[in-house]
């Protein structure tokens, strides 16, 4: 049950890389200030960033995560292998350690669950009530799931629905997850951990989405057939191609992108990060490891450090070296 319940909170903040031509194996591009372009350029295509700047006597780093993806597809590059040795601290959006906590877990799953006198069958038509519990009934998830299906929360509910949350390909090791992968890195190097947030306040982002609107998302995901899928693969094809600005422009587009949810999932966070991010930086050199659709835009990550006064700068490698893990 850990995996499943870690591979819930993996998936739930999934937001939906051709490599840059370079004459070096390993570049760190300049970036043009102005005073309103911070966000990456098509030119500084990359998944890892070095922060320095700002009176840190040692760089720390940035990378973007997809937070599940198929063993076959994971790969790290030798830049990014070479940081995370130079780094003494690996933070993540929570701190992974926390997952080993059986009574964090216990409230996880109590987190799961609507209020009482709130159901999905009182959210729903019956129409879409009858539709949305026939076609979970055939994806054939373990009884606490189905159990639970009328009261929990329908966010996550469109988690275990989606095509990338098969629960076999993640406990049998053929779907991997780049935070568990840096985690055991970090354990086996003895590396302090760390989060930028906690897993109640990730649970709780979702509550600020009316439970009314989920409902409609659960369904409008449940009737889009093989559409799920397809998004998911031109995910992992930008994502293995370092490629933020198509990456961007997914999330920007009806089908990829949160709508009006946007400054609660993504915006607001990233803007929280900074404080915290500032206060890690000066006293060791730190390993920031975040999703990837964090990074990109004015209001990611990369900008708001820009603005801050820290040089991001990118850094690539021309060829990929593939890592699977091993299972």
């Amino acid at each position: 049950m850990y995996r499943l319940l870690l591979a819930i909170i993996l998936f739930i903040f999934i937001v939906n890389n051709s490599y840059a031509q370079v004459d070096v194996e390993t570049t760190a591009v300049k970036v043009k200030k102005d005073s309103t372009k911070y966000a990456p350029t098509k030119e500084e295509n990359s998944l890892l960033w070095e922060i320095s700047g700002n009176g840190l006597e040692k760089s720390s780093y940035l990378y973007g995560t997809i937070h599940i993806i198929g063993k076959d597809d994971f790969f790290l590059t030798d830049p990014t292998v070479a940081s995370f040795n130079k780094s003494e601290k690996i933070v993540f959006e929570i701190n992974m350690e926390e997952m080993s906590n059986p009574l964090l877990m216990f409230s996880m799953l109590k987190n799961l669950t609507m209020p009482e006198g709130i159901s999905l069958k009182t959210l729903l038509t019956p129409e879409d009530y009858k539709f949305v519990h026939s076609e979970f009934k055939k994806l054939g998830f373990p009884p606490f799931v189905t159990g639970m299906f009328d009261k929990v929360k329908p966010l996550f509910l469109t988690a275990f629905a989606s095509g990338d949350m098969d629960t076999q390909s993640f406990q049998n090791g053929s779907m991997v997850s780049y935070e568990m992968e840096f985690m055991q890195m970090a354990q086996n190097m003895e590396l302090e951990m760390g989060g930028l947030e906690t897993i109640e306040f990730q649970m709780s982002v979702f509550d600020s989405i009316p439970y009314g609107e989920q409902a409609k998302m659960l369904v409008e995901s449940m009737r889009v057939e093989g559409e799920g899928m397809d998004e998911l693969n031109l995910m992992v094809e930008l994502y293995k191609n370092q490629d933020l600005i198509g990456m961007e422009k997914m999330f920007n587009t009806e089908a990829g992108g949160l709508g009006e949810w946007d400054d609660i999932l993504l915006n607001k966070r990233n803007q929280n990060w900074i404080p915290i991010m500032e206060e890690m930086m000066p006293e060791k050199p730190t390993f920031f490891a975040v999703g990837a659709g964090h990074l990109v835009g004015e209001n990611g990550v990369v900008a708001l450090l820009r603005k801050q006064g820290y040089t991001v700068q990118p850094l690539r490698k021309m060829e990929k070296i593939n890592q699977s893990p091993e299972k």
